[in-house]
């Protein structure tokens, strides 16, 4: 049995670079949004009204169920709670 290493997890679980790049990008802005609410101090009602969604989202986002939140989404999310998303494009290593 041969060992592989992987750069990170979503490496190893996804089948192409492209879906574990998409699975990183969305973990990190869920991640960043998380940060912000629990921040804030924001009851998941306080955020839900705030972000223009429905609590059972944000009970969703702040239980990482990135299954359900496709780039376009958090990106709208983030939009809402008043927080800027720098992108850096580089070749891949």
């Amino acid at each position: 049995m041969t060992e592989k290493t992987f750069a990170s997890a979503w490496d190893a679980i996804e089948d192409t670079a492209a879906d574990a790049e998409n699975m990183k990008l969305r973990s990190t802005l869920m991640m960043a949004l998380e940060q912000h609410i629990r921040s804030k101090r924001w009851t998941q009602a306080e955020a839900a009204r705030r972000l223009g969604v429905t609590q059972p989202r944000i009970s969703d986002l702040l239980r990482g169920k990135i299954d359900l939140f496709s780039l376009d989404a958090l990106f709208k999310l983030l939009g809402a709670a008043g927080l800027q998303v720098e992108i850096s494009v580089r070749d891949a290593a």
